[in-house]
């Protein structure tokens, strides 16, 4: 009984060993689960803030993903932010794509300290593109408002008038991060070659891209190689300042576009018409128009051999190819290298051949009046009389919607009525004697 007492009062009144206390896997779900609700709360605060600014709801998702620094920043910073931009006049759409290509300009500091270097300069408050141009470089190369401040200052310092500085600043904003040796060697560089002051000026407001253009590098090998093609200097001065763009032609291009139009096998009204100008102004015309095929998705050897086939295309105004091109793409749904097969495209009349013909194609397509697969070359080749004769007679209802040809249609004479009065030989005038003798010669047969 003694012992038995001893050993429970013991055990009683001995105080027990604390297990260390081990976090449970409970504990660490909710330490989780409340920090990725704190950052989808934040997720969506910053969402909300973005497309109550003009931010397309569709893009956020990929955006947020890319940039999540500024899941980590202050919202309220960011939406003054926002708030700079918007003072500062920028578009809702340029706004976004600021946003999208640089999103660093969302920094409160820095968009705080550039919005009082605009505050010096205040024929930038009317160009929002100057602006949202000279963000995105400060903010990629780390620039400051001041050192902007100054080079725009020396480029007043060299004669440059208001309107051409901004346009400079629009067209080739990294004039900013060039010194006055750099510039004032460009504009002695032209002065050299006998353009004036004033035609210096023109020509940085008309092109300001020439300003990156090195001199030794670039500017004098193209002068010279004018010069080894036959043009004179006279010449090349005068085109230059008409068109300053030519400035931006690659080393060899210009021969190879002459090389071109020495090759061309075409009517000769037509070629007259292409050279009207002379060569070298040719020249440029048919590399402004193998820039723009090519910007469409064709390359250089195939945009000549589209303008070697159908040269029309070297008088015809750029922004009527890039129509015929667009309705090509989007319209007919085919590729832009169907061209190199098919250039009648581009030569023919959009408004009186290509719509017509492309809409009774697609009617009866939609018909089922069609047995056999239609294609671009089949579209354009034939004749309006052809073409006629095979889609639209047979189906009176696409008569409208052609147009040529129809019976609603009143088709113009070729020429006014009476010409032919013109062409009849004139009657010779008889006199008393030459009736005589007809009378004898009558009455000789009689």
């Amino acid at each position: 009984m003694r012992v038995l007492t001893r050993s429970t009062l013991h055990r009683l009144t001995s105080t027990p060993k604390q297990s260390p206390i081990i976090p449970t896997n409970k504990t660490q779900f909710l330490s989780t689960s409340f920090s990725q609700q704190s950052h989808y709360r934040k997720q969506i605060s910053l969402a909300n803030l973005l497309q109550r600014y003009g931010f397309p709801s569709s893009q956020l998702h990929n955006f947020l993903a890319k940039n999540k620094f500024l899941l980590n920043s202050n919202s309220w910073e960011i939406e003054k932010s926002l708030g700079i931009l918007l003072k500062l006049k920028i578009p809702q759409k340029s706004l976004v794509s600021l946003i999208c290509d640089c999103p660093g300009v969302l920094e409160f500091e820095f968009l705080r300290k550039w919005e009082m270097g605009f505050l010096e300069l205040e024929f930038l408050s009317g160009s929002p593109l100057i602006i949202r141009n000279l963000l995105e470089l400060a903010r990629m190369f780390q620039l400051d408002p001041y050192g902007f401040s100054r080079n725009v200052k020396v480029l007043r310092g060299l004669g440059f008038s208001d309107g051409t500085v901004s346009r400079v600043l629009e067209g080739f904003p990294r004039v900013i991060m060039m010194n006055e040796k750099e510039i004032h060697r460009r504009i002695v560089f032209f002065m050299d070659i006998g353009i004036e002051r004033n035609e210096i000026d023109w020509i940085f407001r008309s092109f300001p891209s020439v300003l990156g253009f090195g001199v030794e590098e670039r500017l004098k090998p193209l002068f010279f190689e004018f010069g080894d093609l036959g043009f004179s200097e006279d010449l090349v001065r005068k085109e230059i300042v008409r068109e300053p763009r030519i400035l931006g032609m690659e080393l060899g291009e210009l021969s190879r576009c002459l090389e071109l139009l020495r090759t061309l096998k075409c009517r000769q009204p037509i070629k007259e018409n292409i050279l009207i100008g002379g060569a070298f102004r040719a020249g440029f015309e048919v590399k402004l128009r193998v820039d723009c095929l090519c910007k469409h998705g064709l390359i250089r050897r195939e945009a000549f051999k589209v303008l070697w086939k159908e040269p029309r295309l070297i008088v015809y105004e750029i922004e009527n190819i890039e129509k015929k091109i667009d309705f090509l793409v989007h319209g007919m749904k085919l590729n832009v290298g169907s061209l190199v097969d098919v250039p009648e495209y581009l030569g023919v009349n959009f408004e009186k051949q290509i719509v017509p013909r492309y809409n009774v194609i697609e009617y009866l397509r939609a018909k089922g009046g069609l047995g056999f697969e239609v294609g671009l070359r089949d579209l354009i080749k034939p004749s309006r009389l052809r073409f006629y004769n095979l889609y639209v007679k047979p189906y009176p209802e696409c008569e409208r919607m052609f147009g040529r040809f129809s019976g609603d249609v009143e088709v113009k004479n070729r020429h006014p009525i009476g010409l032919w009065k013109l062409f009849k030989p004139p009657r010779h005038s008889e006199s008393k004697e030459d009736v005589e003798n007809m009378k004898c010669f009558v009455e000789f047969l009689a």
